[in-house]
């Protein structure tokens, strides 16, 4: 828990008020800045360049683009994302630090094949593009799979402030060289944006090889039988499958959506509003951070030091009740931070459509989407402490009620039709939201005794 979790620490520990707020500040640019920077970054190169009357007609090609490389590769390393964290964490634990980057680079070239075998079998079969078009978008979903490898070993480092200044500057560079390019239509768009990922791939390698050395150059111990916690690999895609699989079932639905390039389809008006949405995650996020690295992961060490050390029954169940305590708590503020911040946007979301120049037709749909975004915050939080505690089968089955419940309940609403929009996803997010909780409660009642009697 070194890196941010004393840095926050540093900062409540002033208990002003401007300590307070620079914590959380902090905290919330940390944890949410690379996803809204992502967010950002795209929108703000649709923005300038529809000022163009020559890009203009490439910019909605563009996004849709990027939009699909950003879920499929997401999806498509999902299964690996957590099973090689869980694999550099046992690493770590064992103190062979030198198995880190070999495996690391292993598992990059085992990205950057299978992603470039599919993508190259995918364009050449549905994809009637350039050549130059069909090299980028290549070149840019293996450049993101592997980014996305990188990053969730940086986050298992708590490297946070390195991830965040690669994304900005790589996203920085991502629309200074879109427009530099623009010029040159759709191509210069996507070209910029394949420049910047690039850029931020090889930050965020670095933060790596800073960190770790090793004199072997690959190495593939994660793939061996004995390593593959299938656990984790399900927990992994049905997540993301869940998070994607509503808008993949507007955007296939002919009545739902409309063909954009190629294959690739948009569902504008279910689209917009849930991306908007996300922007709203910074003040939740913030919180989940600061009680997840200072108060609960100060009670979680202190619970499993006073076991493995021997100290008296009455103080570890001391400890576990403060614990406990502290996890309520927890829940408590993100709900109460995340609610305030969605009642806020409910009661302005009509001036901020107006202000980003958006159709209050958007309105209702975005409403949804805020209280959906706000509960996944809460999810993110139960998912997270059963990691902790090594719940990995609740874990897996939380996601896949989420991954089910978001299918049936998105096929539902767009029978029921439009004014149902958007609940599909609301309704899956709740649902799994309360399973959680009182999953996570009744782990916590029975812990000391799992703790004790079943490890």
């Amino acid at each position: 828990m070194a890196g941010i979790g004393f840095r926050l620490r540093s900062l409540m520990k002033s208990e002003s008020f401007s300590g307070l707020l620079k914590a959380y500040s902090f905290a919330g640019i940390i944890g949410s800045g690379p996803w809204i920077l992502s967010i950002v970054g795209i929108f703000l190169i649709g923005l300038l360049n529809t000022k163009h009357s020559y890009t203009q007609p490439f910019v909605g090609e563009f996004q849709i683009s990027v939009t699909y490389l950003m879920a499929f590769s997401l999806m498509l390393t999902s299964p690996l994302q957590l099973m090689f964290t869980r694999f550099v964490a046992d690493k770590l634990y064992i103190k062979r630090e030198d198995l880190v980057l070999p495996n690391l680079l292993g598992a990059i070239l085992l990205v950057v094949v299978v992603s470039g075998s599919l993508a190259v079998m995918l364009l050449n079969s549905f994809f009637n593009g350039t050549v130059l078009y069909r090299v980028l978008m290549l070149t840019g979903f293996v450049l993101l799979s592997v980014i996305w490898i990188v990053v969730i070993i940086l986050s298992g480092m708590k490297a946070y402030g390195g991830i965040l200044l690669a994304f900005l500057v790589g996203y920085g560079i991502t629309v200074g060289a879109s427009l530099k390019l623009n010029s040159f239509g759709l191509e210069g768009l996507l070209g910029g944006f394949v420049i910047g990922q690039g850029v931020l791939f090889f930050m965020l390698l670095y933060l790596v090889l800073r960190e770790y050395s090793s004199k072997q150059l690959l190495a593939f111990d994660f793939l061996k039988r004995n390593q593959i916690c299938l656990s984790l690999v399900g927990t992994g895609f049905l997540y993301n499958l869940a998070i994607w699989v509503d808008k993949l079932i507007f955007w296939f639905n002919p009545q739902t959506s409309v063909n954009i390039i190629g294959p690739l389809r948009s569902s504008e008006l279910y689209d917009l509003p849930i991306f908007l949405a996300y922007l709203s995650i910074l003040p939740g996020m913030a919180t989940f951070l600061i009680r997840m690295e200072t108060d609960f992961a100060e009670q979680y060490e202190m619970f499993y030091r006073a076991i493995t050390h021997g100290a008296p029954l009455h103080r570890i169940m001391q400890i576990y009740d403060h614990m406990v305590q502290v996890i309520r708590r927890g829940f408590l503020e993100i709900f109460k931070v995340q609610g305030m911040t969605v009642i806020i946007l409910l009661a302005i979301g009509d001036h901020l459509l107006n202000w980003v120049g958006i159709s209050p037709n958007y309105q209702v749909l975005l409403n949804i989407d805020l209280v959906a975004v706000g509960v996944q915050v809460l999810l993110l939080a139960i998912l997270n402490l059963l990691f902790y505690f090594d719940y990995r089968l609740d874990a897996l089955y939380l996601c896949l009620l989420f991954a089910l419940s978001n299918i049936l309940f998105t096929l539902l609403t767009q029978f029921l039709g439009p004014s149902f929009y958007g609940y599909g996803f609301a309704g899956a997010v709740v649902l799994t939201a309360l399973v959680g909780l009182d999953m996570i409660s009744r782990r916590l009642d029975n812990l000391v005794y799992e703790t004790f009697m079943l490890r």
